[in-house]
């Protein structure tokens, strides 16, 4: 028996090793496909003059600037004009993927608030690191190029293909990437309404209310204190209470400000001719000191006045430069002197606090010049700071709101599967019924959860759970798709009660294509080859083997651990649905094939997940499965029909190997098939004759 049953196996084990191999040898590369790290901590990807030109569709020669802030990111110049903007998703969102690694892709936004491109820099996707090409990766983040900004949260971006669209979890992490990083770079750069200035509504305002509500500072040097500060002036500066110097400032462009402080007609002068990003600052003062003096006239520089952000100082020039002779406002104070500065976009912030220092200077007596700073602090008050626009709903909220009829087909269907495990000794009485009811439900596991859901789960989404632990765990890169995560958190009770069976028996899509598959070639005759126990156990030593082996390859390099994962065949023949290229469809076809003479012949020795939800299993609380003391002592009959070969020659029942089939319970209570209990019908007493 041993040498008919060796040869087979021997042969379809033989035939795996192949086609892993061919699969693991036809991989096209990625693009821009850097090293896996396991730190998080990298730098951000840095476009070139040559990126840039192929994402904003432009000819070099183009310069890019570096931009600091809290949209960082660069700027692209071409013919001394910007034509837009580019920055890092890792860098602005700290975009991770699900594999739990950084994930990178350069985004580029146009003046109009458009993004204008994008190009995947660094990835370690599960999904995108093998079986696609270039070109089906370029395809789908290229596709971005187009999306309007302030229409919303966009799209997944047009002509998407097939093998990527069913990768739901990579896919949505992408976009959801893409899209944060381009309207936080959009409106960082004032593309989008948002952290700039309100520049259209108007309420009137007295002096004393914006000078309240701090849209006008206010700083004062009295005479005395003055003096004191600039001790050992020659001239020395008198005692008093009076003003040596008294400031006050504000930006203008708020019409409530500058319509309020100048008029309608003065304030449409100042602000008419502002270029993007430019603002108006006013400065009003009286007292001995002028904030102007004359040196500006000379050298074009109010060197008494440097605003101050950020650590940046910006001189104060006399382009753009106005003086007021007079305000429209009532009740202002008696100003000595009143004037505007237009201040340049580059480096200045409007709507981030900042401060004007005027610094005051008299000749020393023994030569030089002593002098003092005064800082007058400002900050825009928020009632003059246009919101950003709400910012769409997170992306995994966003996809549980779509899909909350899916996840409650897939309750449904285990909550089913709950009835059957929790009432399983009046079900396997009725063997037709048993039969039909699972029949049905692989069939549903099959077409509506696998093929129609997607809802296959995957050893590499182990792997990334147990990378994430140590990279920085975050929910919603699991909860981003709905129907995986429903199945897993299924599956993790299913554990701590039945153990491993609930999924593998039940749930797994591919473990029911098989069983389903072995149904239809017994029907037809096919001969089933009975694998000796020696060599069956032997064999378990395949999947534990490999599961342990693509774990611990994820912790030197991800990439390698995910070609490893291709032993799993889940990928091709339910999630893309055999569109894959063809080293992959015949992996999966000789698996199946081998598995219409040997039942689940994949799970049962070549599963890396069967053999990674074994091991917490363990675990499980109850033990639900009946035996008989006559079981493996007197009778073997439930060994023989056993799917998976779970229960040894003396009756146990192997719980890292039982898929919960519940066949071994209707032969147990079968009075037509268990020899025990046909034993006791033999030996029961005929009925009294009356």
């Amino acid at each position: 028996m041993i040498s008919r049953a060796t040869n087979p196996v021997s042969g379809c084990i033989a035939l795996f090793l192949w086609a892993v191999t061919a699969c693991l040898a036809f991989q096209p590369a990625t693009a821009d496909q850097l090293p896996s790290d396991f730190s998080v901590e990298i730098a951000p990807s840095v476009p070139t003059a040559e990126i840039a030109a192929g994402l904003f569709g432009l000819q070099p020669p183009l310069q890019l600037t570096r931009e600091e802030g809290a949209a960082p990111g660069w700027t692209v110049w071409a013919d001394g004009e910007a034509a837009g903007y580019i920055g890092s998703t890792w860098e602005i969102a700290r975009s991770v993927g699900y594999s739990g690694r950084p994930l990178d892709v350069l985004v580029a936004v146009d003046p109009s608030g458009r993004i204008a491109g994008a190009r995947l820099m660094r990835h370690n996707e599960p999904i995108l690191t093998l079986g696609l090409s270039d070109e089906d990766i370029a395809r789908f983040v290229g596709g971005f190029a187009g999306v309007d900004l302030m229409a919303g949260d966009g799209g997944d971006g047009p002509d998407m293909p097939d093998i990527i669209s069913r990768a739901t979890v990579s896919t949505g992490v992408i976009r959801d990437s893409i899209l944060r990083t381009a309207r936080t770079l959009a409106i960082g750069r004032g593309l989008l309404p948002g952290g700039g200035i309100d520049r259209i509504g108007f309420e009137p305002r007295t002096w004393a209310e914006l000078e309240a509500e701090g849209a006008l500072a206010h700083a004062r040097m009295s005479m005395s204190d003055a003096g004191a500060r600039l001790d050992g002036a020659k001239t020395p500066i008198p005692d008093g209470d009076g003003p040596f110097v008294e400031l006050w400032l504000a930006l203008i462009d708020p019409p409530t400000i500058g319509r309020n402080i100048l008029g309608q007609q003065q304030f449409s002068r100042a602000v008419g001719t502002l270029g993007p990003g430019e603002v108006v600052l006013f400065v009003g003062s009286r007292g001995l000191y002028s904030h102007r003096g004359t040196g500006w006239r000379r050298s074009g520089v109010f060197d008494r006045l440097t605003l101050v952000q950020d650590g940046n100082r910006i001189a104060l020039t006399d382009e753009g430069y106005v003086r007021v002779d007079e305000l429209a406002i009532a009740l202002a104070p008696d100003l000595k002197e009143r004037s505007l500065f237009r201040i340049p976009a580059d480096g200045f912030d409007a709507a981030r606090p900042f401060t004007l220092e005027l610094t005051a200077s008299r000749p020393a007596s023994d030569g030089g010049d002593v002098s003092f700073v005064l800082p007058v602090p400002y900050a825009l008050p928020e009632t003059y700071i246009l919101p950003p626009p709400p910012e769409a709903a997170p992306l995994w909220q966003q996809t549980w709101e779509r899909k909350w009829p899916l996840v409650l087909s897939v309750l449904a269907m285990m909550g089913l599967l709950t009835l059957i495990l929790l009432f399983q000794e009046q079900l396997v009485r009725h063997p037709a019924l048993w039969m039909r009811l699972r029949l049905g439900f692989l069939t549903i596991t099959l077409v509506w959860l696998g093929w129609g859901l997607n809802g296959q789960l995957s050893v590499v989404q182990v792997v990334a759970f147990l990378q994430s632990l140590l990279t920085g765990f975050r929910w919603e890169t699991f909860l981003i798709e709905p129907v995986i995560f429903t199945l897993w958190a299924g599956v993790a009770l299913g554990l701590l009660f039945w153990g491993r069976g609930v999924f593998c028996g039940w749930l797994c899509p591919f473990g029911a294509l098989q069983e389903l598959s072995n149904a239809a070639a017994r029907r037809l005759g096919v001969p089933q080859i009975a694998v000796p126990h020696a060599v069956h156990e032997r064999l378990w030593m395949i999947k534990y083997t490999l599961f342990v082996a693509i774990l611990a390859l994820s912790f030197y390099s991800m990439e390698l651990a995910l070609k490893l994962a291709e032993a799993e065949p889940f990928k091709t023949a339910i999630s893309m649905r055999m569109i894959r290229a063809w080293p992959f469809v015949l992996f999966v076809l000789a698996l199946l094939a081998a598995g219409l003479f040997i039942e689940r012949f994949y799970c049962r020795y070549l599963c890396p997940l069967g053999a990674a939800l074994a091991i917490p299993a363990k675990l499980k609380v109850f033990d639900w499965l009946h035996r008989r003391p006559q079981c493996g002592r007197e009778c073997r009959l439930c060994e023989t029909k056993c799917t998976v070969g779970a229960i040894d020659p003396i009756g146990r029942i192997n719980p890292n190997e039982c898929v919960l089939c519940l066949r071994c319970q209707v032969v147990m209570n079968d009075p037509g098939t268990c020899p025990v209990l046909k034993r006791r019908q033999r030996k029961a007493p005929a009925p009294a004759k009356t």
